[in-house]
């Protein structure tokens, strides 16, 4: 997602997943074995999806805090067109 505001998907995708659950939270990273101090915020997302058989997975993934808001922004915008429809 780093550094590339091009969408993952065009009018012609086909979605075959459901988002079932979303789930987020602010950390501060404080310390890593290559570095004694870090000290930024990042946001830990969890997802729950469904495939197109039914079978639930969940998926994890950290974002630093522009990553999020961009992340954010996007699903307002999808929001706003899955209104129209």
């Amino acid at each position: 997602m780093e550094g590339s505001s091009e969408p993952l998907l065009d009018a012609k995708s086909k979605v075959t997943s459901q988002l079932l659950d979303f789930q987020w939270k602010l950390g501060m990273a404080v310390s890593s074995d290559s570095c004694r101090s870090l000290k930024y915020p990042y946001v830990a997302v969890m997802l729950k999806v469904a495939d197109e058989s039914g079978q639930v997975k969940k998926k994890s993934f950290e974002m630093t805090i522009p990553q999020f808001q961009n992340f954010y922004r996007q699903f307002k915008e999808i929001a706003a067109v899955i209104e129209t429809v």
